[in-house]
């Protein structure tokens, strides 16, 4: 349980909240966050997740990267319940701007075999570094008729405010402590080619759920 104000807290329902200075109060309605962890080529990456704002975005990515999602290998064809990042690689690195990864085939072009739409909320902007967003292709018109979000697996954790992105991509997570922004940032100043591929390969070795 976590003893503070009503803010925002980890995953422990209810919350045990000070309330004035000597009265303790159980809340049920504190907005809750998944916490993780990226196990990575440079070092480790604490991620707060955003359960309440964003909640179809972070079960997807919990559930592939637990296994508890099922997805369709890219190589074989055939269902998979693997622990979907594991090993894949940082393909896309722009200095300054983001580290982008969760691509099965490493360039760019792959995804767990299905789409889902954006969860675009309102009060989370890209007014600051840090952020773990999902990656897209932008909107596509679906055998349906109507218009479909592109979301798969791929993400991006931004090193600088990119505000030209508002409106554009879920934003469902936050780097949890300078440690973890230390990681992000030496990630950002790997060697890259012309096409933003890293020169080494850099990559994901694991995802813990805290």
């Amino acid at each position: 349980m976590a003893l503070a104000g009503c803010e925002r807290f980890l995953r422990s329902q209810p919350v045990l909240v000070l309330i004035g200075n000597d009265r303790l109060e159980y809340l049920e309605d504190c907005t809750v966050m998944t916490t993780i962890v990226m196990h990575t080529s440079e070092g480790d990456i604490k991620i707060n997740l955003f359960d309440d704002e964003t909640p179809i975005t972070v079960k997807n990515f919990l559930g592939l990267a637990t296994g508890e999602k099922e997805w369709t290998d890219p190589f074989t064809g055939q269902p998979s319940h693997e622990r979907f990042y594991d090993g894949l690689t940082f393909h896309r690195i722009i200095k300054d701007f983001m580290i982008q990864g969760g691509c099965p085939l490493g360039n760019g072009t792959g995804g767990p075999g299905y789409d889902f739409d954006d969860e675009i909320v309102a009060d989370l902007k890209f007014d600051r570094p840090y952020l773990l967003a999902m990656a897209n292709a932008g909107l596509r018109r679906g055998r349906d008729g109507k218009i479909h979000g592109t979301n798969g697996s791929q993400f991006f954790i931004t090193t600088v405010p990119t505000p030209w992105l508002d409106g554009h991509h879920t934003i469902f997570g936050e780097v949890a402590d300078d440690e973890s922004k230390a990681v992000v940032d030496k990630l950002d100043s790997v060697a890259t080619d012309r096409s933003d591929a890293p020169l080494e390969p850099v990559g994901i070795t694991s995802i813990e759920v805290l």
